[in-house]
């Protein structure tokens, strides 16, 4: 009998089972680091959120009481980035805020790190550290958006935070005073004015009720203002 190949005679080494990725589920207790692996290997999930160490998962959004409002708030935003040469923003991506706390904002606004902003982006395009200015969308004041993930914001700097309660039909504009966030008052007939954006002013009852040109009327009279002429300068200087 002719003798085997060495190799023939060697046991075969069985490959190993590969592991699955255990599936984000609301109320997960998990690190940043594990929150992104599952997250990542769900490219189905368009929205998840890591907030105090736990995991949120929304049920699907309505447009009745989600959908339309972002967009509303999404149009106002980006027409003040439009005239505002050193700003940006986004609806529902990623911010790595800290170890415990990778949010997807429904919509911020943020300096550009070119400009002298607060945070910058990753390699793998996730925003790191607190955007300027973030705006959610909640069902009520019942709402973790008002909760915990108020105080992940106001821990991590975010200087203006918006929440629209739709149930609710109110605004809470709140400004970031010595490290507590204070709700800024809105002036005549219900407008607000950003501190930190100098030229965005929201008129609050005319968004609440849908009247999207009178809230761009209202944005372009803070957008000739001298208060925004002079921030824009400012920003210029900045850039690098």
């Amino acid at each position: 009998m002719p003798d085997m190949p060495t190799e023939a005679l060697a046991p075969r080494k069985l490959a190993a089972p590969q592991r699955s990725i255990a599936r984000l589920e609301n109320g997960d207790r998990l690190t940043r680091a594990e929150f992104e692996r599952r997250y990542e290997a769900m490219p189905e999930l368009k929205k998840a959120e890591l907030i105090e160490g736990v995991v949120y998962v929304p049920s699907p959004l309505s447009f009745d009481r989600h959908g339309r409002q972002d967009h509303y708030a999404g149009t106002w935003l980006g027409h003040y980035t439009a005239y505002t040469p050193g700003t940006e923003g986004a609806p529902n991506a990623t911010v790595q805020l800290d170890l415990d706390n990778e949010p997807q904002p429904d919509e911020f606004l943020r300096i550009s790190p070119r400009h002298g902003g607060q945070s910058r982006t990753s390699d793998k395009g996730y925003i790191v550290g607190a955007p300027e200015l973030a705006l959610e969308i909640a069902y009520s004041s019942v709402s973790y958006d008002l909760h915990d993930k108020l105080r992940a914001y106001r821990r991590n700097g975010v200087q203006e935070y918006i929440v629209w309660r739709v149930d609710d039909e109110e605004i809470d504009w709140f400004v970031l005073e010595e490290g507590q966030y204070v709700k800024l008052t809105p002036g005549e007939n219900g407008v607000y004015k950003s501190r930190v954006f100098p030229g965005l002013w929201l008129d609050a009852p005319a968004i609440l009720r849908g009247d999207m040109k009178a809230v761009l009327a209202l944005l372009d009279e803070g957008l000739k203002s001298p208060e925004h002429a002079g921030f824009v300068d400012r920003l210029q200087s900045q850039a690098r």
